[in-house]
């Protein structure tokens, strides 16, 4: 957990400890498996999947276009590095969406 806080805090210094704990446990096994633990590249085929799974059934975020700008913020936000970490893209799209209350 200490790793996933800290990471998050790489790009928001004053991240919510207990959101990013039910975001690891929403992940659950997943996070287990080295592949699943990172986001390598966003194509459309996963940004569709982020947006219907992750943004409308998880965060309840109906709006497309917001999810869709949400998604990118991230990916933006974390362009730079190469080895995105699941648990920190989620959090920064929930917290774009003001949605981190919702996890």
């Amino acid at each position: 957990m200490d790793d996933h806080l800290a990471d998050v805090r790489r790009y928001d210094p004053t991240a919510d400890a207990e959101a990013i704990e039910r975001i690891v446990k929403h992940l659950g096994v997943a996070l287990r498996n080295p592949q699943s633990l990172h986001i390598k590249a966003l194509d459309a085929k996963h940004a569709a999947r982020l947006r219907e799974k992750w943004c409308g059934r998880k965060l309840g975020c109906t709006d497309r276009e917001r999810a869709d700008l949400a998604i990118e913020m991230a990916d933006l936000a974390m362009g730079a590095d190469n080895e995105r970490k699941r648990v920190t893209f989620y959090y920064l799209v929930a917290k774009q969406l003001g949605r981190l209350d919702a996890l």
